[in-house]
C-alpha cells in the first residue's frame, strides 16, 4: 500500500510550489485533483513549449493528477468545489492573497463541513504584517531572503538558477501536509498548516544571517567555493578542472600527504588551520593547481577518490540526464503526456515496497466528466455547465 493510498486532495494551484507539494503526494498514491480556469488552466502551462511543444515545468510538477477545470463564480461549478472538498482528505491552495478567504475557502470556514479536513495554505509573506498583499515570485523572494546577496560573483550578484523559493516552499508544505496527516491519525482532527516563501527560504539563510548578524559580516560571494572552508571548489587541472571539498583537519592532512605527496604542506602557517586557510585562500588554490597542472581531470579524480577525498564534475543539465548513476540505479520511467511518452525520474524518497505512482500528464479538464460524475452530477448537468463555460 503506498503512504497517501485512498486519500483525496484538491488542487487550487497554480505556477511551482504548490503544484510540487501535490505532485509529490500524488506520487506517494493520493488522489489529486487539480482545479484549474476554464480554457487555459494554470498559467505555467504556458511557461514554455521545450517538450515537444508542451511546457517543461508543468510536466514536471502535474504528473499523476486529474485535471477539473470549474468557474468557481458559476454556482453549479462552485456546488461541484464544495461537494469535492467536502469529501476531501487534503485541501492546498496558493492563491492571491486573500482570495481563499474572499472563497470562503478557509480551514475555520470548511472544518465545520469537513473536520477531518488538512488545509495548506501556501503564500509569499505569510498572512500578517506590511507585505501581506505583495505579489511574491520566485525571484522577488530570492532577492527579499538576502539568497541573491550571497550568489553570484565577487562583482555581481546572482538569482539562483532555479526556482529555489518555491521548490522549499512546496517542499515545507509537503512536510507540513504529512505531520497534519499523522496528528490527525492520532487525534481524528484535521488541522490547518501554513507555509510562506519568505519563511522557507529564510530558515535556509540562517548561515549567512547568523554570521552577519553575530560576526558583522556578510558572507562573500565564491561562486564555487565555500565562504568559510578552503581548499573548496573549482581547481584547475592539464585539461579542465575538478571540485573538491575538504570539510575538516584529518582529510587536510590526508590531502596533504596522500594526494599532494607534501605532508610538511599541512603545518605551514599559511594553511595551518581553516581560518588560515580561508584567509590565504589564492595561495592555497595556486598551490593546488600547481600540482594538478600536469595531470587530467580523470587522473585528479583518481588521486582524491583513492585518498577518500570528496570531488565531483561540474555538469552541464544534458551530463546529468545522461548520468551514469541514474541509469545504473534504474531511476528513470516514462510519463505519458498529450504529446507523447516523457521520460521522468523517480521521486528522491524511495519506499522498497512500493514504487511511485508516476502518473500521466493531464490535459486541461481532462477529467472533468469523470470526477463531477463520481460526485453525483448527471450527463446532462455537466454538459449545460460546459455550454454555459462553467467547466
Amino acid at each position: 500500500m503506498r503512504p497517501m493510498e485512498g486519500m483525496r486532495v484538491i488542487a487550487l494551484e497554480h505556477a511551482v510550489a504548490a503544484p510540487l507539494c501535490t505532485r509529490h503526494l500524488a506520487d506517494m498514491g493520493a488522489d489529486v485533483i487539480k482545479i484549474e480556469r476554464p480554457g487555459d488552466g494554470d498559467f505555467a502551462r504556458a511557461y514554455d513549449d521545450y517538450v515537444n511543444g508542451i511546457c517543461s515545468h508543468f510536466i514536471w510538477l502535474n504528473r499523476g493528477k486529474r485535471s477539473v477545470t470549474l468557474d468557481v463564480k458559476n454556482p453549479d461549478a462552485r456546488a461541484a468545489l464544495d461537494t469535492l472538498v467536502g469529501g476531501a482528505d487534503v485541501l492546498v491552495q496558493n492563491l492571491a492573497p486573500g482570495a481563499a478567504a474572499r472563497l470562503g475557502l478557509t480551514h475555520e470556514a470548511l472544518k465545520v463541513g469537513n473536520p477531518k479536513l488538512v488545509v495548506c495554505d501556501i503564500s509569499g509573506y505569510g498572512e500578517s504584517g506590511p507585505f501581506v498583499q505583495k505579489k511574491a515570485y520566485d525571484l522577488l523572494i530570492q532577492a527579499e531572503s538576502g539568497l541573491i546577496s550571497v550568489t553570484g560573483s565577487a562583482d555581481e550578484p546572482s538569482r539562483v538558477g532555479i526556482s529555489i523559493a518555491d521548490i522549499a516552499t512546496g517542499m515545507y508544505a509537503m512536510t507540513g501536509v504529512l505531520g497534519a496527516l499523522l496528528r490527525r491519525s492520532r487525534t481524528g482532527e484535521g488541522g490547518n498548516v501554513k507555509v510562506a516563501m519568505l519563511d522557507a527560504l529564510g530558515e535556509w539563510m540562517t548561515y549567512p544571517m547568523l554570521r552577519h548578524a553575530y560576526a558583522g559580516s556578510a558572507p562573500p560571494r565564491v561562486p564555487t567555493s565555500h565562504p568559510a572552508i578552503a581548499p573548496y571548489g573549482v581547481h584547475r587541472t592539464q585539461d579542465g578542472q575538478v571540485i573538491l571539498g575538504l570539510q575538516n583537519e584529518r582529510e587536510w592532512a590526508v590531502f596533504c600527504s596522500t594526494v599532494l605527496g607534501r605532508p610538511e604542506v599541512r603545518t605551514d602557517p599559511r594553511f595551518a588551520s581553516q581560518g588560515m586557510r580561508r584567509q590565504n585562500r589564492p595561495a592555497l588554490t595556486g598551490m593546488i593547481e600547481d600540482f594538478f597542472s600536469d595531470k587530467t581531470s580523470l587522473e585528479v579524480a583518481a588521486l582524491l577518490d583513492a585518498a577518500g577525498i570528496a570531488n565531483g564534475r561540474l555538469n552541464e543539465p544534458i551530463d546529468v540526464w545522461n548520468h551514469v548513476q541514474f541509469s545504473a540505479r534504474d531511476r528513470w520511467r516514462e510519463v505519458a503526456t498529450e504529446a507523447g511518452p516523457v521520460r521522468a525520474l523517480l521521486p528522491p524518497f524511495t519506499f522498497t515496497d512500493e514504487e511511485a505512482v508516476m502518473g500521466d500528464v493531464p490535459r486541461v479538464g481532462q477529467h472533468t466528466d469523470e470526477v463531477l460524475g463520481e460526485i453525483g452530477f448527471s450527463g446532462e448537468r455537466v454538459a449545460a455547465m460546459r455550454a454555459a463555460g462553467a467547466v
